[in-house]
């Protein structure tokens, strides 16, 4: 009876035990998922009072720090759209659309095939060319500001879209192609040999085997090319001077006039469409996003 009761009391001891140290595990979850919250509900909040303030009467916008409304309405929005300007947003969010798809479309397309040149080839020069990429990635992009306009000009492109379409196209983001340079060396080339062993050439190679292994880098590719150009202001501004032209980055300075008052639920309402797409997009494809990122540093 004895060693029946004291292994009773050791296994009860040990529930004991593991019922505590469950229960410490259960807090310090508690505590890190409510540090968790509020750092986060602190990165967002202006994000949360901008969507909260375009609802806002332009006067309750200065006089209450709160995110909700008293009085609702959506005057913002609806005077808003109209602008200034004899056109409406939607020329300018369909001007932003004509930038930015062909320019992520043609980033795409020629880093990859830059990329995919410099990881699986030798050629005379190689290194030194590739030398010279990384070595663009440490310039500060005002430094190539002055040339870049004074190139566009002396070749009539100024006031267009070309400006902003044809560098991406020659792969002109050496950040695209050396991260799909990485991502190209972290790929085994056994599918490739096997292509090539059954007559595939370079192009077919790249196309139907390489490019289905890269989906996740050039996803990242993408939504990066698409953020950034959906808030690119400086190079409309340098290279686009008809506002029937003007992409929504440059559309929202126009609604700020500094000699006179303006409504800021206006701009605030116009704010808000102009990151709806580019945070839809990214929630879209974060899993790709993700995915892309964290192989791209795995070496094979």
């Amino acid at each position: 009876m004895t060693t029946v009761s004291e292994t009773m009391t050791t296994q009860d001891a040990a529930r004991a035990v593991q019922a505590k140290l469950a229960r410490r595990r259960r807090i310090s979850a508690s505590i890190r998922y409510a540090i968790l919250a509020g750092v986060g509900l602190i990165m967002l909040y202006p994000l949360i009072w901008l969507i909260g303030a375009s609802f806002k009467t332009n006067s309750e916008i200065f006089s209450s720090p709160s995110f909700i409304p008293k009085d609702p309405t959506l005057d913002g929005y609806i005077e808003g759209w109209k602008t200034s300007t004899p056109y409406t947003f939607a020329r300018f969010f369909w001007n932003t659309f004509l930038i930015i798809f062909p320019k992520v479309l043609f980033t795409a397309i020629s880093a990859t095939m830059v990329a995919y040149g410099f990881a699986r080839f030798e050629f005379p020069g190689k290194k030194i060319l590739f030398a010279s990429l990384i070595a663009t990635l440490l310039l500060p992009n005002v430094v190539t500001r002055i040339p870049q306009y004074l190139l566009f000009r002396d070749i009539g492109w100024l006031d267009s879209f070309l400006p902003l379409w044809v560098p991406s196209a020659l792969a002109g983001d050496a950040f695209f192609v050396f991260m799909l340079v990485q991502f190209l060396r972290a790929v085994p080339r056994d599918m490739e040999e096997a292509a090539r062993v059954d007559g595939a050439n370079s192009l077919q190679t790249l196309v139907f085997i390489v490019v289905p292994l890269l989906k996740p880098a050039i996803i990242s590719v993408c939504l990066f090319q698409f953020m950034w150009t959906m808030n690119d202001f400086l190079g409309p501004l340098i290279y686009i001077s008809s506002v029937e032209k003007y992409p929504v980055s440059l559309a929202l300075k126009l609604s700020i006039d500094t000699t006179e008052a303006f409504d800021w639920n206006k701009i605030l309402a116009m704010s808000v469409l102009a990151i709806t797409p580019a945070l839809a997009v990214f929630f879209m494809a974060q899993k790709y996003f993700i995915e892309g990122i964290s192989s791209g540093g795995v070496k094979g």
